[in-house]
């Protein structure tokens, strides 16, 4: 594969953190103490974020690993390719697609609701002027993105710097008023639990369960946290120094973990989480707002809606990205890699922003627009990192390096699980997008006079055959949106 001739320098190792940092906190940070507390006591967040931390550490490492020692290798789908063929590239490929722009529809719905803040007709985030304004700001970011992607991604790397700045006054005010009795007086849910079972909280209230269950209904939320860590690695083909990669990412999860934890489990300590659980999205704003009142709540309204928008540039630079080097690998058609004058895929980025618009439509439909549309989001994107991360295994195997086989399974295994046990019925309606992909890929595939085998043609009827399934189910309310 060539490597595209942009007549740019490349993104450096601050553009490439940025391009990790910014966009992973998006929208989670702020949303993140509230939904824990919705399904978790302190105790069992602290062992999930242990848990989590241990599976995405594996990640960072194994994305590390497979950049230095396959450095001939361009964006994230590339290790399915090489590793599997061209089909398991695709839906690595196409997965983290969707998954990208499924990504920019949570945001979309935040910032309505953040704006909500100063103007209550916005809530629930869903409405139509929520979709007309949400629209006009997606078609804004992408034709800055068809101006040029590495002037976008340095424009990102200052939104990175406000937003971490805004985020690091919560953190300080959530250690310097901290209180160690608020967080442990009900560290493990009981309490709580006993109290929904002898009706004290009402007959239509239901309990978090015990320590395992809280656990798991933790995992789909934090693995939302971390959709992006793998920003530097998509956009490697335009890096100045293929090693900053690597160091990205790692520096980009150091950063990330300390952020999360901090922001998740301080405000535990500030307000009850039985508390933090009532408020409206997004808790971090009003646990604020009571933490610094006057000035609280707007602050954090519009840090909020930098840190959005920051993450929203991101994410309509990597799917534009990801197919436009899945062109160059022939797993989609040429025109899908077609750059402009500006070293922009156009036509990519005018269908990610199409598909945006379709979908911000269907939320006017959805009980939950943020909660489906980032679960969705992240059951795509675990779909590119189980790819990646069994090639890393494959890697260590095959080069007799049992430590970095070890890594490649550790992070498989913890992927698969997380999704499994939290987000099977998301993963089910992940596949009604694969339909028309494999479309696509059937054209290219001819475009490129290359056959599409029997192999091949039963995978994706199976997965078509569940896409279809999942659409059945739905209709039935076996599962929803």
């Amino acid at each position: 594969m060539e490597e595209k001739e942009t007549g740019k320098k490349g993104i450096g190792l601050i553009g490439l953190i940025g391009m990790v940092v910014s966009s992973c906190i998006g929208t989670g940070v702020f949303a993140i103490t509230g939904q824990l507390a919705n399904v978790a006591s302190p105790g069992a967040v602290l062992i999930g974020w242990l848990i989590v931390g241990i599976g995405f550490l594996a990640l960072a490492f194994s994305l590390n690993n497979l950049t230095e020692k396959r450095s001939d290798l361009h964006g994230i789908f590339s290790y399915a390719d090489a590793g599997w063929g061209p089909l398991a590239g695709f839906i690595s490929g196409w997965g983290y697609w969707l998954s990208a722009w499924l990504g920019n529809v949570a945001f979309a719905t935040m910032m309505m609701s953040t704006i909500g803040y100063f103007f209550p007709a916005f809530l629930p985030g869903n409405t139509i002027p929520c979709i007309i304004i949400a629209s006009l700001v997606m078609w804004g970011i992408t034709l800055l993105v068809i101006r040029g992607v590495e002037s976008a991604a340095f424009l990102n790397a200052i939104v990175m710097v406000c937003k971490v700045a805004a985020i690091a006054v919560t953190l300080v005010f959530g250690i310097f008023l901290f209180n160690a009795g608020i967080l442990t007086a009900d560290f493990w849910g009981n309490v709580y639990n006993n109290a929904v079972a002898a009706g004290e909280y009402g007959p239509d209230a239901v309990g978090i369960g015990d320590v395992g269950t809280q656990i798991f209904n933790c995992m789909i939320i934090m693995m939302w946290c971390f959709v992006g860590i793998e920003g530097a690695s998509v956009v490697s083909a335009r890096a100045a120094r293929k090693s900053d990669v690597g160091k990205a990412t790692l520096i980009g999860f150091i950063c990330l973990m300390a952020i999360y934890v901090g922001a998740s489990v301080l405000p535990f300590g500030y307000m009850p989480y039985t508390e933090i659980a009532a408020l409206d999205y997004p808790a971090l704003l009003y646990v604020f707002e009571s933490m610094a009142p006057g000035w609280g709540g707007p602050f954090i309204s519009i840090a909020i809606i930098i840190s959005i928008l920051g993450s929203w540039l991101s994410f309509t630079i990597l799917p534009a990205e990801t197919t436009s080097e899945m062109a160059d690998y022939k797993l989609l058609p040429a025109s899908w890699g077609k750059l402009n004058a500006k070293g922009a895929p156009q036509f990519s980025l005018i269908i990610v922003g199409a598909c945006i618009q379709v979908f911000l439509i269907i939320l006017l439909f959805s009980a939950d627009a943020y909660d489906f549309a980032f679960s969705m989001c992240t059951v795509a994107i675990v779909i590119t990192w189980a790819f990646a991360a069994a090639y890393q295994a494959k890697w260590g195997l095959q080069n007799k390096n049992g430590v970095q086989a070890a890594i490649g399974f550790v992070a498989v295994a913890f992927q698969v699980i997380g999704v499994l046990f939290n987000g099977w019925s998301f993963l089910l309606l992940t596949c009604v997008g694969y339909i028309p992909g494999f479309f696509i890929y059937m054209k290219a595939r001819k475009d490129y006079g290359h056959a599409v085998t029997t192999g091949e043609k039963v995978c994706m009827g199976v997965i078509s055959a569940l896409g279809v399934l999942s659409l059945v189910l739905l209709g039935m309310g076996v599962i929803g949106i």
